[in-house]
C-alpha cells in the first residue's frame, strides 16, 4: 500500500452521514480497482485484479469486498433494483475471476467496484445533494 493510500485509509471518517460513507466507498474503490500503477504504464490495478491470481479463494474475498459497497448502498437506502444491478456486477466479477489466472485480464476491464460506485454516487446525488463533491483530476 503506497504512503498516500495509508493516510486516506487513516483519514476516513467513520460516521453514517452520506458524506462519509462516500468517502469511504471511494476510498475502497479506489483500492480494489486502481492502486497500483502498472510499470511502464499510465495504467493502474487495484487488490481486485491481484487477488485473481489466487484460484477460488481470491476471487471469493474480492467479491466480498466488493459486497461491502452493496451493503452500504442498502443503508443508504437505495432501490431493491439498485442493490440487484449491483449484485449482478458483483456477481459477473467474481464469475470472470474464477476462470484461473486468465480471468484477471477480463476483469480488469470490467471493473465491477468502479460501476457500483457510480450507482452508489448516483443515488447519494439525487437523494442526499449535501454529500456531493466535485469529482476532477487532482493538478500534478
Amino acid at each position: 500500500m503506497t504512503t498516500q493510500t495509508r493516510r486516506h485509509v487513516r483519514d476516513l471518517p467513520l460516521g453514517t452521514e452520506p458524506r462519509h460513507v462516500r468517502q469511504r466507498l471511494e476510498a475502497l474503490e479506489h483500492l480494489l480497482e486502481r492502486a497500483l500503477p502498472i510499470p511502464g504504464t499510465s495504467k493502474r490495478v487495484g487488490l481486485d485484479v491481484l487477488l485473481d491470481f489466487i484460484p477460488g479463494i481470491g476471487p471469493t474475498v474480492g467479491a466480498g469486498l466488493g459486497a461491502y459497497l452493496a451493503w452500504e448502498g442498502r443503508n443508504l437506502g437505495m432501490s431493491k433494483w439498485q442493490i440487484a444491478r449491483m449484485g449482478k456486477n458483483i456477481g459477473i466479477d467474481w464469475l470472470l475471476g474464477l476462470i484461473p489466472f486468465v480471468g484477471a485480464i477480463p476483469d480488469y476491464f470490467f471493473r465491477s467496484n468502479t460501476r457500483n460506485l457510480r450507482i452508489i454516487k448516483k443515488h447519494l446525488d439525487k437523494h442526499h445533494p449535501a454529500a456531493r463533491t466535485i469529482d476532477a483530476a487532482p493538478l500534478r
